[in-house]
């Protein structure tokens, strides 16, 4: 992999491989950095040229996993395998239900305001969610590399004549997929390829897909990817690197004033936030004494703190403030997929 390379006035460059950007550090020409389990360095000085090249970013769109890829002429500077961002659509319409139930009990609460979003050009929450997550990946990406195009698989839903539910339901991918393309066209050049000329140049360089659409191999997306971005700056016909880096959106709980079901008494108690103790807030990555890099979820009613690993397990109920050292906020749990060079 790679080393993503800053300027010290703050302008990106290409990446350089791991050996040089090591000895830069030695001889205290660069500083080391993470970016959401990126390792970068940051020149202690401005280079005499700034000579960059085009890098495009290969993005295959998908309904549980999504493929994106940096690729310059030259080298393969990154393969990533996304989990889509999901299930937005029936949070929304929990929230919903709650929200009413609520205002059906005899308790305090606010006037009921008029639907603000009525007769306004809006997208649905979900299809937001979905579409949105995508645009901060490659946002992400920009801010290690000098991304200069994007190239996507353009999909489209196939409409049926008076089919109305059909129709209907397939609206929100047209509505978001255009959001998309517009936002992108505001920050880099946009490229599109239909799914079937993705597949020709998969044949033409002897590359294989996998079946299996949910494994964390680069055979299962980034191999599209790949082929997008290859197709968009060209060099080596075959994969140099074929490591992936799998990550996936955060949980987060946002406005769930109280817990679904009452406690004894009908009392309903308040159920977390996102600021939890002393100025810390929830998803940031922490040094536990004991499991390493893992990230803080929650804090019980004695003060100790709920820690997670970066995969999303529960490792702990019970850490204390002492345990663990705060490093940043995440923007996404990561976790290295399995590689598979040939």
């Amino acid at each position: 992999m790679f080393v993503p390379v800053k300027s010290k006035s703050g302008k990106k460059l290409m990446p350089t491989k791991p050996n040089k950007a090591g000895m830069l550090i030695k001889k205290g020409l660069a500083t080391p950095y993470w970016s959401n389990g990126i390792f970068c360095i940051r020149l202690n000085y401005e280079p005499e040229t700034d000579y960059t090249q085009e890098i495009a970013i290969g993005v295959d769109p998908g309904s549980k996993k999504e493929g994106f890829t940096v690729k310059s002429e030259s080298h393969t500077y990154l393969n990533v395998e996304a989990d889509a961002h999901n299930k937005v659509g029936k949070k929304v319409e929990k929230r919903r239900e709650l929200r009413r139930g609520r205002r059906s009990r005899k308790c305090g609460n606010r006037k009921n305001r008029t639907n603000r979003l009525t007769n306004k050009d809006r997208i649905p929450a979900g299809t937001r969610a979905r579409w949105d997550w995508k645009l901060r990946i490659l946002d992400w990406l920009s801010k290690l590399y000098p991304i200069t195009h994007i190239c996507v698989e353009d999909i489209k839903a196939r409409t049926i004549e008076r089919a109305k539910k059909w129709n209907t339901s397939f609206s929100p991918l047209e509505v978001g997929k255009q959001w998309f393309y517009t936002e992108i066209k505001t920050r880099w050049q946009l490229v599109t390829l239909q799914g079937w000329e993705t597949k020709e140049i998969r044949d033409r360089l002897g590359l294989k897909k996998s079946s299996k659409k949910l494994s964390e191999t680069f055979d299962a997306h980034c191999v599209d990817s790949w082929c997008l971005a290859y197709h968009t700056v060209g060099g080596d016909s075959i994969p140099e690197n074929r490591d992936i880096f799998c990550i996936s959106p955060i949980p987060i709980r946002r406005r769930t004033l109280h817990r679904e079901q009452p406690k004894k008494g009908g009392i309903r108690s308040r159920y977390g936030g996102t600021v939890l103790a002393n100025g810390l807030v929830k998803n940031t990555l922490v040094k536990h004494a004991k499991y390493g890099l893992t990230r803080l979820s929650g804090i019980n009613a004695k003060g100790l703190f709920s820690i997670y690993n970066l995969a999303g397990k529960r490792l702990t109920t019970g850490a204390n403030r002492n345990s663990f050292r705060v490093l940043t906020r995440l923007n996404f749990n990561y976790r290295n997929g399995h590689s598979s060079q040939r």
